[in-house]
């Protein structure tokens, strides 16, 4: 099989990159071995939430030019702020296109409400989930939280506790239909999936609409844990059309139906742009001969090769399994590709499981073009983008889904130029 460009791993950075690759017209493979950390999200895109030293960022693009000046490592200062601040720019739409609609600014961060109720400074957030502009105050005087009976993964209380900590009023309602008594039988069922689906069917949703309206006399809002939409777009436009107060989502404990419907729609939109998408596949061995990678194997193809141009290793880090911790060092295992990490294991992590551990910076070895560097020296042709990158706090600095998205516009554009010339 001969493509142009071939992706290693199906996550935010993999999909994006191809997605940008496929709407320049080149043809397009992923090779994905499962679900990636998308499909757990929450509604909501950082681009730089902190900086390395703790302080708080408003604005995003000034503290990537902060990174530039004092961390060269990271990923951001490779790229370099004026192209993270077109990528900033471009990524939204390309999101919009794939039927993702978001809202936000790279010039100033707002606060998306997580499934706890506290808010959290961000980038980007998919239309309905409640978001403040504030982190000391609720966009609304009074909300009712509403949630379905059994469902164990969304907190009102605590969710209350937060809201009226921020100046807001607040009730708790509970909702219940015959359709759910078949998941709430078993309670590993009740989840936000299952209980979506049950929400697809029109008399479900109708009689959503009328607790939801009832709910919500008297009251600001109405507050919904995200279990409406899996598989259909309208759900939450019938609900709103129905009802006569803003309805505002909260995103619930994984799986996460913001995560799900956004996975499942960047997919869509590679295949629409003629991309070939293979999931539940796994690279197995790479021929590389003269600096470049020529073709890979995979587990499923047996000794079919995927033979392509360029090829891009978005494997993710430790959670997805595209960087591995042995006892003394860190592996990345599809290429073997040299890796960033501390020498000493007794400094990769410490006993307080909140603080800022070595072991989340480690990663892939790169040059300036996101090459992938083996043995010292870059390889040609294959470049690693997303959480696989050396040299940034995902979690603490709030800028995994940025660092995904602005490798994979910098990667895609890097092999996009070499085609040109």
């Amino acid at each position: 099989m001969i493509f142009d460009t071939v992706i290693i791993g199906g996550g935010l950075a993999g999909t994006l990159c191809g997605i940008h690759l496929a709407e320049q017209g080149r043809k397009c493979a992923i090779v994905s071995q499962g679900q990636s950390a998308i499909h757990f999200s929450s509604g909501s895109f950082d681009l730089l939430g902190r900086l390395p030293d703790g302080g708080a960022v408003e604005d995003p693009m000034a503290g990537i030019v902060e990174l530039e000046r004092t961390c060269v490592g990271h990923p951001y200062s490779v790229i370099g702020s004026a192209l993270c601040g077109r990528y900033a720019r471009l990524a939204p739409e390309l999101l919009r296109r794939a039927g993702i609609p978001v809202a936000g600014d790279c010039r100033r961060n707002h606060y998306r409400i997580t499934p706890m109720g506290s808010p959290k400074a961000t980038w980007l957030t998919i239309d309905g989930y409640m978001t403040a502009e504030s982190r000391d105050r609720m966009p609304y005087g009074r909300v009712c939280i509403v949630n379905i009976e059994g469902f164990l993964d969304f907190y009102p209380e605590f969710i209350a506790e937060e809201f009226r900590k921020r100046g807001a009023e607040c009730c708790i309602d509970s909702v219940n239909l015959p359709d759910l008594e078949r998941i709430r039988k078993n309670p590993s069922e009740m989840r936000s999936a299952n209980i979506a689906r049950v929400f697809d069917h029109e008399e479900n949703l109708e009689a959503l609409a009328a607790r939801v309206r009832a709910a919500g006399e008297g009251c600001d809002a109405v507050i919904l844990p995200a279990i409406i939409g899996i598989n259909r777009n309208d759900s939450l436009e019938v609900l709103q059309s129905k009802a006569a107060v803003p309805i505002r989502l909260l995103p619930t404990l994984p799986p996460s139906i913001p995560g799900i419907r956004a996975q499942q729609s960047l997919q869509r939109r590679f295949r629409a742009l003629g991309g070939e998408y293979f999931l539940g596949d796994a690279v197995v061995s790479a021929d590389i001969a003269a600096g470049r990678v020529r073709r890979i194997f995979t587990a499923n193809h047996g000794n079919i090769p995927f033979e392509a141009d360029d090829f891009v290793l978005a494997t993710g880090s430790f959670f997805s399994k595209g960087l591995v911790a042995t006892p003394d060092r860190v592996v990345e295992p599809v290429f073997g590709a040299d890796t960033v990490y501390e020498a000493d294991r007794s400094r990769w992590y410490t006993q307080r499981f909140f603080d800022r551990h070595d072991y989340q910076a480690f990663g892939v070895n790169t040059d300036s073009a996101l090459r992938v560097v083996k043995g010292g020296t870059p390889i040609e042709n294959l470049y690693c983008a997303g959480a696989g990158l050396a040299g940034f706090h995902p979690v603490q600095e709030g800028c995994g889904a940025g660092v995904s998205m602005m490798s994979a516009l910098y990667v895609a554009e890097a092999i996009l130029k070499g085609k040109r010339s």
